[in-house]
Order: structure tokens, then sequence, then C-alpha cells
């Protein structure tokens, strides 16, 4: 059984770069605040489907006070100067449960440019998975800009049958687990 609270690994980027893969704790709010700061504005577009400046404290509330079942969030560091840092995060949110009691969640991802194509958000999904499968969630579910072909890729090549269905500019995504 995964303690997701608690979860932590040590992996290997395809670019030979040391990662820490980990559980978001209450006490990274100044960590997420500074990589959110660090990112384009075309990754946060990307992202979040807007444009913005900054994380608001309900945002980063929702981000770091997390009960680990309906609620999971994983952040990818490197070992900084004075700190880790921030260089990836993903997490997932109970949407609904059905009325033949499946679960289905919404995941999201979000990677540092420098970082982008080096298997981060692959990684974090097949983490997310084995998570969410021992807490009872049936399906994942994600909103993609039709652009964002990586993440789309990442999608199709998780291993589940991804279903898509485009709407207006965006790409629904439907995995059950």
């Amino acid at each position: 059984m995964i303690d997701a609270k608690n979860f932590q690994t040590s992996e290997t980027l395809k670019n030979g770069t040391a990662v820490a893969i980990r559980a978001v704790r209450p006490d990274d709010r100044e960590l997420l605040v500074e990589a959110f700061r660090n990112l384009e504005s075309e990754t946060i577009y990307t992202r979040f489907f807007h444009h913005k400046s900054s994380l608001s404290e309900a945002e980063l509330a929702m981000i770091t006070q997390l009960d680990f079942v309906k609620d999971v969030g994983l952040v990818v560091t490197v070992p900084g100067p004075e700190r880790e840092i921030i260089i990836g995060a993903a997490r997932y949110a109970v949407l609904q449960t059905d009325r033949e009691g499946k679960t289905s969640a919404e995941v999201a991802f979000l990677v540092e440019e420098d970082y982008q194509g080096q298997g981060i958000a692959s990684r974090l999904l097949g983490h997310l998975i084995r998570i969410a499968r021992e807490n009872g969630i049936s399906c994942f579910e994600a909103e993609v800009l039709a652009g964002n072909t990586a993440m789309i890729n990442v999608f199709k090549r998780c291993g589940l049958d991804v279903r898509t269905k485009y709407e207006g500019g965006e790409i629904h995504v439907n995995m059950p687990l």
C-alpha cells in the first residue's frame, strides 16, 4: 500500500538529472510561489487556460492542504544552492462519484520549461495512477488545450485506454484506471 502523504522516490530524467518526486507538503508554499514565478507566460497559459501573474492564497491552500485520498499532489524537485527547487508538479482532485460508485478525478500537470521533454509528466502520471487506484479512483479526466500536443502524447503513451473528445479548442481526455 502506498502512503501517499509521505510518498517520495528518487529518479533520473532522460538527460541524466537526478530528481526527487515527493508528496506536496503544507510548508511548500514558498517553494511553489517561487516555482510559479519562474514559469514563462505560455506555460502558465497552457496549464490554466489564461494568463496570470501569481497564485492566489486560495490556490496555494488548495495545492498544499490535501487529504491524499480525494486530493493528491506531487512535486518534482532538484537540489538548489540553499534548498530544493520545484521543477514540476501534478495533482488529481476528485470530481464526482456516479450512481455505480465509480469515482472520477481531474488530473493536471505543470513542468518548468527547462525540464520539459524529460519525462517528468509521464513519471508523475504513473505515480498518480498507482495512488489513485489504491484510493478507489476509477477514472482520470483532463482538459487540455488542443495545441498542447506534448501533454496529449503523455496521456496517449501512459498505457491506459485514453479517450479524447474535441470541444471548442480544448480536448477532454478520459482515462479509465
